[in-house]
């Protein structure tokens, strides 16, 4: 079951780190993405890392601002977010996807198998 949390309020411009973990399970063979969605909207894809923690993808909105990566020892997979905007509050969401090949990543919902239970972020202006 994956666990994403580190979601909060805070002001345009500030950051906030997720961070996305499995409870029972390891995060090693899966490819993991961060997704995130408003109420009334499809999920959007925010960023994607592959197994091998180098291979990485951003939405444009996400690029230059957020940063993903995956701490190995902690079995753990960050979503670093800089530089906040109005735009950026929604429920976030981590999603696992098992694949073979570590340098694959995915960018569109349904390639994920699991999902977190997603950790709101907020901004105010």
């Amino acid at each position: 079951q994956l666990q994403a949390s580190g979601g909060g309020l805070v002001q345009a411009g500030d950051s906030l780190r997720l961070s996305c973990a499995a409870s029972g399970g390891t995060l090693r063979s899966y490819v993991i993405g961060w997704f995130r969605q408003v109420p009334g909207k499809e999920r959007d894809f925010v960023a994607t890392i592959g197994r091998n923690g180098i291979n990485k993808d951003y939405a444009d909105s996400a690029k230059g601002r957020f940063t993903i990566s995956r701490d190995k020892t902690k079995d753990t997979v960050y979503l670093n977010m800089n530089l906040l905007k109005p735009d950026d509050p929604a429920v976030y969401y981590c999603a696992a996807a098992w694949r073979t090949h570590s340098n694959i990543v995915l960018t569109i919902p349904g390639s994920y198998n699991y999902w977190g239970q997603g950790t709101q972020v907020t901004v105010s202006s």
